[in-house]
Parts: structure tokens; C-alpha cells; sequence
């Protein structure tokens, strides 16, 4: 297929400029590699890793016993989701001389990284070399995207198996009627990670139908009901090993599936209807009920939440999409790539916007959609550039100057903030300075990790040691085993502060701010992420600023 960003003359500057682009995008590659090798260890743990740790040694012990041991299979309600990434953290750890927490944040980071070179590759498919590196460059400077790779073990590595599934689904496009083994393949690997990962990823059965609408009508035209039929039979038998393949491939690190029949279904109904006991989460300076969040809670947050230059470029792509759809001189593959990529990044967020379900923890659940948001920002970008090529040179590199700024502020803000980048607000909503009163920020409690090391550290250097006969009490508003796992056995976590000797909390909203000595303060940006508080001698009732759910 021919790419919006190639002309009909290849010549030696444009082979030039395209290995310009590709060089550099391995660049990035690597500088993301080698920056993650140095810090994966700086993410703390968040409210769901201990827990997730104990579901993958369950689904080992499961398969160790050839599936004797069934206890996986009614594990809270992880049962329900897959365990991929769990149980290949729990099996790296054996062989890695890393801690199991620490493992599990290299994990995250090598499958975000794989993530970032499968969406380079789509991108680079649709739009060409330059669209290719654009999309790379606005997806590792997505903070959003970035900080969740390595802690959030169910998003992440979902939002990496879709991207692998709709690479396959262009790749299906441009080979249509014939798809060659790789992309058989491809779509096999995708549909089982993702399934596996999360039952949403059903939602690319959507954007396969919808989006082939243009590629089928035009077989219907071109070749006749009749041979538009067989042709698209062909491609579903065709299809079924890759599809057998990805079932198994589910079923590997998703058994409870596989189980009956009807389990993925049980699954999505579960999931449809919020199963938790509500609480309550800030949103837009007020606290509402996370099964009541208005239909804004998403376009506002990702208004919010993703670059500039992301959204202005993105806006870009949705529009050239519905611009492309009607024209006769766009080919039919050209308008079901750019339909599939736009449902991709949009349909989601439409369906929550109208189904209303319970929504919490900003936009972690979504990050799926920035891939394909970035491929098509990345494509529209070379689209645009293309244009300024043909009509108005002089103004590329005025346009290379913004992007390249564009680029350049979220990257400020990811260094400002680390190791806390998926707390992100862009300079629309006034960077976190201004969201910390109007949304949640470390929802997560990652800031935990290094108030607990400040607090060690305080200790040491105060010499100072735990009362005769027992340990350091820390009371803690927010995650209490992550805090357990940073402090090490020398500290007794619990919620009693009355009997603590230190309060640790986090800066959001349901935790006080004490009136007692600071010992530690975490801060990014001058917001105050977590702070650590010596309340010996002193009578505190509780740390919750909030009464209890």
C-alpha cells in the first residue's frame, strides 16, 4: 500500500531522509531502553502488585500440579482477568538475581518497550519512516503512557497486546484476500494476549468489522457479490489456525477461560456492573462516587492528562479520517486503515461516555486507546509536512520548530516529575501544580516507596533505634503492604496511630495533614506527593481526613 507520506518518485534524498528517520527511531529505542535499565527500580509498588504476586505463584502451583491445585481459579477476583505478566515476572525472578518487586518493574518496562516498537512499526506502516518516528517520539513522551509501563501490571501489558492485534489487522488489510503467515500469526498473538489480558479486548472484533466496511463494499463492487463472498470466506478459514493458536495462547495465561465455554462471557458481565463497594475520588474539585462519575470524567481527563501536542495532532488525524472517508481518490484500504485506527483510539471512550460505568483511577483503564491515538497524530503529522513540502516549503521548518517544542514540554515534566510520570497534567490544566486540588494524582501510592526510604534514611542518620523490645510502629494512610515491602522487616505497618511512632501519608485527598513534626517530604513540582510524620508522644485519632467508607 502506498503510504500518504510516499511519493511516486523514490529518489536517493527521499531513501535518505526515510533511513534518517529509522536510524533515529532506533535511537529512541535504545536512549528508552538504557533510561528504563537505570531507573525501572525507582517506581514504587502500587495498591494491586502484592496482590497480583500472589496470583501468579497460585496459577504456577496450578500448572505445577497439572492443575490439581485449583485455588487460582477463585483468587479474589483476579480469576477473572489473565495472569501473563504475572506469572513470566514470577518465573523471570527465578532466574534473574533481582528482587521479585523489582522484577516485576523490569517486566513492565521490557513489555513497554516492546509496546513502543510495535507502534513504531504501525506507524511507520500507515504513514511512512517520518510518521513512524513521530508516533514513537509522541508515545514515549506520552507520561501518561510511559509511568504506567512500568508499575500497572493489567493495563500496560493490555495496551501492548492490542497495539500487536491492530498491527495485524492493517498488516490483514494491505494483504487482503491473501494474508501471508506472519500477519496470520500476528493476529493470533494479538487476539489471545489481548483477550487474555483483559475480556475488553473484544472490543478489536468491533474495529475489524466497522472498520472493513469500506474494504468489503468495494470487493462488492468491484468483484461481485459472489466472488467478494468467496474471497472473504477464504480469508476466515485462512484465519482460523492463527485464531486457534490465539485461543490457546489465552488460555495459557488466562486458564479460568478456557475452563467452560461460557467463562469470558461470565467475565464481561461481571465487569460491566461495578463490583467493589463505591467510594468516593476527586473530580474537578469535588468528590463524587466513582459509579456516578459524569460523562466528562474521560474527554476531560485525557483534555488534560496527554501532551499538546498529542491532542492537537490527534484531532488532526480523527478529522483527516472522516475527510478521507467520502473521497473517491482514497483508495478503500486507505479509508478501513484509517477507520479501524480511528475506532481504535475513540470507540472506547465513546462507549464509556454513553454507557456510563463506574470510572476511577483517571484514565489507566484506557491507555490502550493512545497507541493508535499517537499512530494517528504520528500519521497526520507526515501528512502535514507532506502538504508544507508540496505548498509552502518555507514553513517546514517553522512546523518542525513547534513540533519538536511540542515534544519538548512534556519531556520537562516527565524529568520534573519522575519517578511519577503517569501523574502527568499538561499545561492546559496548569501541570500538577493546578490539578492537585481538582483530581487525583498518585492514585496509586507509588510516592510510598520513597517516603519510606527518606524515612530509613532519617533514621540512620539520626542514629536513632527502635524502642527495647520491639519494632518501629508506622502508621500509613494509603497502600500499607507496598509501604511494608520499601520499609523492610525492621518496621510494623498498621492503621492504629495512636499507637505508631510515625504516620506516613500520602498527599491526596483522604489523608490528613497532621500537625506534628515532618521527617520526610516527597515533592515534585511543589506538590507534596507523600510526607512522613513523627507523632511519638502524640494523640492522633486517625490519618483519614475523610470518614471511612
Amino acid at each position: 500500500m502506498t503510504s500518504i507520506t510516499t511519493s511516486a518518485i523514490d529518489t536517493p534524498a527521499r531513501r535518505s531522509v526515510e533511513r534518517t528517520c529509522d536510524d533515529l527511531a532506533a535511537i529512541v529505542l535504545g536512549a528508552v531502553a538504557l533510561i528504563a535499565a537505570l531507573t525501572f527500580r525507582d517506581y514504587g509498588l502500587g495498591w494491586d502488585d502484592y496482590t497480583h504476586a500472589e496470583y501468579a505463584d497460585l496459577l504456577l502451583r496450578m500448572f505445577g500440579s497439572g492443575f490439581k491445585d485449583t485455588a487460582a481459579l477463585s483468587f479474589a477476583n483476579l480469576y477473572m482477568y489473565g495472569g501473563g505478566f504475572d506469572m513470566a515476572a514470577a518465573l523471570l525472578h527465578k532466574i534473574i538475581p533481582l528482587e521479585l518487586f523489582e522484577t516485576r518493574r523490569l517486566l513492565g518496562a521490557i513489555v513497554g518497550i516492546i509496546g513502543l516498537a510495535v507502534t513504531w512499526r504501525l506507524g511507520r506502516r500507515v504513514g511512512g519512516p517520518l510518521a513512524g518516528l513521530a508516533t514513537l517520539l509522541m508515545l514515549v513522551l506520552c507520561p501518561t503512557f510511559y509511568g504506567h509501563m512500568f508499575m500497572n501490571p493489567k493495563d500496560a501489558p493490555f495496551a501492548v497486546a492490542m497495539v500487536v492485534l491492530l498491527l495485524g489487522l492493517v498488516r490483514l488489510v494491505e494483504e487482503y484476500p491473501a494474508p501471508s503467515p506472519r500477519t496470520i500469526l500476528i493476529i493470533g498473538i494479538g487476539a489471545g494476549l489481548s483477550i487474555g489480558c483483559r475480556i475488553l479486548g473484544g472490543l478489536a472484533m468491533v474495529y475489524a468489522l466497522v472498520g472493513f466496511m469500506p474494504l468489503l463494499l468495494e470487493e462488492f463492487r468491484k468483484q461481485g457479490a459472489r466472488e467478494a463472498t468467496r474471497r472473504f470466506a477464504h480469508v476466515v478459514y485462512v484465519l482460523l489456525p492463527g485464531l486457534a493458536f490465539g485461543y490457546l495462547l489465552m488460555g495459557l495465561v488466562w486458564p479460568w477461560a478456557i475452563m467452560e465455554p461460557g467463562n469470558p462471557f461470565k467475565a464481561l458481565t461481571y465487569f460491566s456492573h461495578f463490583f467493589e463497594k463505591p467510594w468516593k475520588e476527586m473530580f474537578e474539585g469535588a468528590l463524587v462516587s466513582v459509579p456516578d462519575m459524569p460523562w466528562s470524567y474521560l474527554p476531560t481527563l485525557f483534555a488534560l492528562q496527554l501532551p499538546e501536542v498529542l491532542l492537537g495532532l490527534l484531532l488532526a488525524g480523527v478529522a483527516g479520517t472522516f475527510i478521507a472517508l467520502p473521497r473517491k481518490d482514497v483508495t478503500a484500504r486507505r479509508k478501513t486503515i484509517l477507520l479501524m485506527l480511528t475506532l481504535a483510539a475513540t470507540l472506547p471512550l465513546v462507549i464509556a461516555m454513553v454507557k456510563r460505568p463506574a470510572l476511577y483511577n483517571g484514565i489507566r483503564h484506557f491507555i490502550f486507546v493512545i497507541p493508535p491515538m499517537a499512530v494517528l497524530a504520528g500519521a497526520a503529522f507526515a501528512k502535514g509536512m507532506d502538504w508544507l513540502k508540496d505548498n509552502g516549503r518555507i514553513w517546514q521548518p517553522a512546523a518542525l520548530a513547534v513540533f519538536i517544542f511540542g515534544l519538548l514540554l512534556p519531556l520537562a515534566e516527565m524529568i520534573r516529575l519522575h519517578p511519577y510520570q503517569y501523574t502527568h497534567f499538561n499545561h492546559i490544566a496548569g501541570t500538577v501544580r493546578t490539578a492537585d486540588n481538582l483530581f487525583m494524582l498518585d492514585y496509586w501510592g507509588l510516592a510510598l516507596k520513597q517516603a519510606s526510604d527518606g524515612l530509613r534514611e532519617e533514621l540512620v542518620e539520626r542514629q536513632e533505634v527502635p524502642p527495647q523490645g520491639r519494632k518501629w510502629k508506622v502508621a500509613v494512610c494509603g497502600p500499607q503492604r507496598p509501604a511494608q515491602v520499601a520499609l523492610g522487616p525492621d518496621f510494623t505497618i498498621g492503621w492504629d496511630s495512636n499507637a505508631a511512632d510515625f504516620a506516613m501519608t500520602l498527599g491526596e485527598f483522604y489523608c490528613k495533614g497532621l500537625t506534628a513534626p515532618v521527617m520526610v517530604e516527597i515533592k515534585r513540582d511543589d506538590v507534596v506527593f507523600a510526607r512522613v510524620y513523627d507523632i511519638r508522644g502524640r494523640s492522633i485519632s486517625s490519618l483519614l481526613a475523610i470518614p471511612a467508607p
